[in-house]
């Protein structure tokens, strides 16, 4: 019962135990790509914006087994980025479309011009 009490306060303990071992993975991986790599994951922390903690923790594995493969295979950093690693990583992140912050701002901005404008939903389907 005090499990579930604390992973009401601070999440699930199951998803910060998989953030963590991603995190490491990271970490263990060779130079040049683990700087990539961990260069890449603060921007998605930054641009992402993805709040639902499954979605994040399945992207940030996905992400560590494409930079593990690469290393394998002696695949160089720009190979897998490209020119322009903010497309790359914001491509990335677009493959995972979990809810995100803004979503619920999106809402409720679409609900207040709707009610500004004096929509109905009759109005709106016509």
């Amino acid at each position: 019962m005090a499990a579930k009490w604390i992973e009401t306060l601070v999440g699930s303990l199951d998803q910060k135990k998989q953030y963590k071992q991603h995190m490491a993975r990271m970490e263990a991986l060779p130079e040049p790509h683990r700087s990539a790599a961990k260069a890449l994951q603060r921007y998605f922390m930054y641009q992402g914006g993805i709040v639902d903690g499954n979605t994040l923790i399945t992207m940030l594995g996905d992400f560590v087994d494409l930079w593990e493969r690469a290393v394998a295979d002696g695949t160089p950093v720009r190979a897998i980025v490209g020119d322009d690693p903010v497309e790359f990583a914001e491509t990335f992140v677009r493959a995972y479309s979990g809810r995100q912050w803004i979503d619920k701002e999106r809402a409720r901005l679409r609900t207040a011009i709707d009610a500004a404008a004096g929509d109905t939903s009759e109005e709106k389907g016509a």
